[in-house]
Order: structure tokens, then C-alpha cells, then sequence
């Protein structure tokens, strides 16, 4: 592995700690975005090579009574498909909810999975590895 970018994007800072510690720890350098305006913002700046999103997100305070957009997987994976600086930017969606329940709604537009939580390390592992095309070395 080369280093290649990963941009984790969930509202659980517990996901985020866990994904972005076991990635790191294999060579990969991974960004956290609590939110949709982290992430897009992220996702601009870093161009990532791959996007670990979250489909279910918890209102932050002040968003109930109109205080900004309220992000959700799905209105973010509509903005990482518009912008040039994710296009062809693979995406992982994962979800506490049921995986079967989004795949209408998620695959195309660079959805290649989706994962459901707690998410184990060693698939998620081999499931980046094969996005990003890598091979393994055994031995």
C-alpha cells in the first residue's frame, strides 16, 4: 500500500476511532468527518481513493429547529456523486440499519458494498484491498 487516502465519514466518533485506527495500523491514510459538511469538505480537499460512509446520521443540536441541513447517508452519497473530486471514487456504505433495505437506493454511482456494523476488520480489510486493487503478499 502506497499511503492511499481513505475518508471515513459516520456520526459516531467510537466507528470513526475504531475504522480510522485499523486502517491506519495496515498503511492507509485515513481522514474522520462527523458530518456531511466535514465530509464533502474532506472529500474536496483530500481526494480520496476510497469512502467509508454511514447511511443513518443523528440530527446535531440546533438542526431540528432549521439550523443548517440535516445530513443523512443518502444526501451525502447524492453530493459525493456530483462533485468532479469523487467521481470515480469508489464508496462503501456502512450502516447499523438493514443493508438489504438500501441497496436500491445505494448501489451505482460508485457504491461497491455495503457493510453492515459492528463492522468486522478483517472483512472490512479485504473488502478495501480489493476495491483499491491491491494483492496481498502471503507468506
Amino acid at each position: 500500500m502506497d499511503g492511499k487516502k481513505i475518508l471515513i465519514i459516520d456520526d459516531s466518533l467510537v466507528v470513526l476511532k475504531v475504522l480510522e485506527m485499523t486502517l491506519s495500523a495496515y498503511g492507509y491514510e485515513a481522514f474522520t468527518a462527523r458530518n456531511g459538511d466535514e465530509g464533502i469538505s474532506i472529500a474536496r480537499r483530500e481526494k480520496p481513493d476510497l469512502i467509508l460512509l454511514d447511511i443513518n446520521f443523528r440530527p446535531e443540536p440546533g438542526q431540528a429547529q432549521g439550523g443548517g441541513v440535516v445530513w443523512d447517508g443518502f444526501l451525502i452519497l447524492d453530493c459525493l456523486r456530483r462533485m468532479d473530486e469523487a467521481q470515480g471514487v469508489p464508496i462503501i456504505i456502512i450502516t447499523g440499519g438493514d443493508p438489504q433495505e438500501y441497496q436500491k437506493r445505494c448501489f451505482g454511482g460508485g457504491v461497491v458494498a455495503i457493510l453492515p456494523k459492528p463492522v468486522e476488520p478483517d472483512t472490512l480489510l479485504a473488502l478495501v484491498r480489493q476495491t483499491l486493487g491491491e494483492t496481498v503478499a502471503e507468506g
